[in-house]
């Protein structure tokens, strides 16, 4: 079975109303994606604990929707303005979807990644390359992070090039909590992962249970219940720049003394700024750059 995407670009406040539409004329899915997205104009949206989000889309929006190759587009969109009330269909594209065996397509986009020195992330049906590796398996599914991002692999190579052995360790913004599980790998003592999304949590409580790694994983409220006032000798947040420096005096008072912080998300025009907000409590510098991108580092000294 084909089937077909109708591809539109609207303004942000034009953006769930469509959706809604296209659901009503028959499409069996519509994802809502940046139609900036690769460009400077490019607008991350996101949540922290005490943010508030103010808009639930981007201001240019391109919807996909996915249709049956035999409902023609074009009366699609003629429901869809009519529900709307445009008086002039919007501009569209139409792309055809062969059916595919998603399954083994999407396995053969997945390679093993090597990161580092040793460290490699390997999807379930691929054997590791090095068996004498720190071995993650890790398979792509949800999008919390499969080590194949910049800033995910500069947090690594850190860890890898800092050893953890024996230290306890924060992951705040875990997605898929493969930061926790390197550190998990590499002997820390103790590590504890947090994320905003309950999903991401589910996950990365798989992603533990699957490579035998003894790591707890909570929601921010959860573990601000459970550690209050608690310092961690490593503290790793990959993130966004903005996030990072709202959550600049949280992340800060994490750090125990003459521990690490370890911040990433981060495009090097960026850098800079974040530093900023956090120079009242640790100094942060650029540890490396890969591909636009940074990882700052800062050491609180003991006695802080």
């Amino acid at each position: 079975m084909t089937w077909n995407e109708i591809v539109i670009e609207v303004e942000r406040d034009y953006a769930e109303a469509l959706s809604d539409a296209f659901m009503d004329a028959g499409a069996v899915s519509v994802s809502v994606e940046d139609a900036d997205e690769g460009t400077a104009a490019e607008k991350p949206i996101f949540g922290e604990p005490g943010m508030v989000v103010e808009a639930a889309a981007w201001e240019r929006s391109r919807l996909v929707a996915l249709i049956p190759a035999e409902v023609a587009p074009k009366t699609v969109m003629a429901e869809v303005a009519a529900a709307c009330g445009l008086e002039a269909l919007p501009d569209y594209i139409v792309r055809e979807v062969a059916e595919q065996d998603w399954v083994r397509l999407t396995q053969s986009q997945f390679e093993p990644i090597h990161i580092g020195q040793n460290i490699w992330v390997v999807p379930s049906w691929h054997d590791a390359p090095d068996p004498n590796g720190l071995i993650l398996e890790l398979d792509p599914g949800l999008a919390f992070g499969t080590g194949s991002h910049p800033t995910t692999r500069l947090c690594m190579e850190w860890l890898e090039a800092h050893a953890p052995a024996g230290k306890t360790v924060l992951d705040y913004g875990c997605g898929s909590g493969i930061l926790a599980l390197v550190a998990s790998k590499l002997g820390a003592f103790e590590v504890t992962g947090v994320d905003i999304d309950p999903q991401a949590i589910l996950a990365a409580r798989e992603n533990a249970a699957r490579n035998h790694c003894q790591v707890a994983f909570h929601l921010p409220d959860e573990f601000a219940a459970q550690a209050e006032g608690r310092t961690f000798d490593v503290v790793v947040a990959n993130i966004l720049s903005s996030p990072l420096k709202l959550l600049a005096p949280m992340l800060a008072s994490r750090v125990a003394p003459g521990g690490s912080l370890i911040l990433s998300g981060i495009l090097e025009r960026q850098a800079d700024e974040v530093a900023e907000a956090y120079a009242h409590w640790i100094g942060m510098k650029v540890w490396k750059a890969q591909d636009g991108w940074v990882a700052l580092y800062g050491h609180l000294p003991d006695g802080s």
